[in-house]
């Protein structure tokens, strides 16, 4: 069985948890708070140098970390993964993205203000991801004005990867009543068959 080290408040753990249960694969969690340095042991620095979850270990000993990456691995050969080169591109054109415009604003702002004293450091550093996160917001709200999802008009990896921080991105202090098209973008990931909430992915 595949052991995930996870924490249940990480958008990013629940990234690898939904595409495992979306998948079928049989995998048990074991759960490590981050604000008490639990993945900075010793122990889990061996299974991943980086310090960070997720992180998934296979049965026969390998390790996968990086949400991105684990999602593309276990979307290989499904419909969550388009077959054809130029849209599997796509795909990774948004997740790329993701990891470098939406997930440092939009994510990091959710971290601070639930889990950092809003300090006038931490108020600055909240103030100054505003713009940059109202503009990844912006892009992804111009492309889902015209198609259902993110690539093909079909719901993949690319719809998994930016659900998991944009459907609490008003935990970091992002309105999203802007956003229609986003908002019914929402509704339409939550209605994809085996979808499972955050809470209990």
């Amino acid at each position: 069985m595949l052991t995930l080290y996870d924490d249940p408040i990480s958008g990013n753990g629940y990234k690898a948890r939904l595409i495992l249960r979306l998948t079928g694969q049989a995998f048990r969690v074991v759960e490590l708070d981050i604000m008490k340095s639990e993945t900075r042991t010793a122990e889990f620095l061996e299974i991943n140098p980086n310090g960070k979850i997720p992180a998934l270990v296979f049965e026969d000993g390998r390790t996968l970390s990086e949400s991105n990456a684990i999602l593309f691995h276990f979307a290989e050969g499904t419909d969550y993964l388009p077959a054809d080169p130029f849209a599997r591109a796509q795909v990774m054109q948004w997740m790329f993205w993701e990891q470098y415009n939406h997930e440092p604003n939009i994510a990091t702002s959710r971290f601070l203000i639930q889990h950092r004293e809003l300090t006038d450091e931490v108020k600055a550093l909240l103030e100054a991801k505003k713009a940059p996160g109202e503009a990844a917001l912006g892009l992804m709200e111009k492309r889902l004005a015209s198609a259902d999802f993110l690539v093909d008009g079909w719901f993949s990896i690319a719809d998994i990867s930016l659900y998991a921080y944009t459907h609490v991105a008003e935990e970091g202090g992002f309105s999203l009543e802007p956003y229609p098209a986003i908002r019914r973008w929402i509704a339409r990931v939550e209605s994809v068959p085996g979808f499972a909430p955050m809470g209990e992915a």
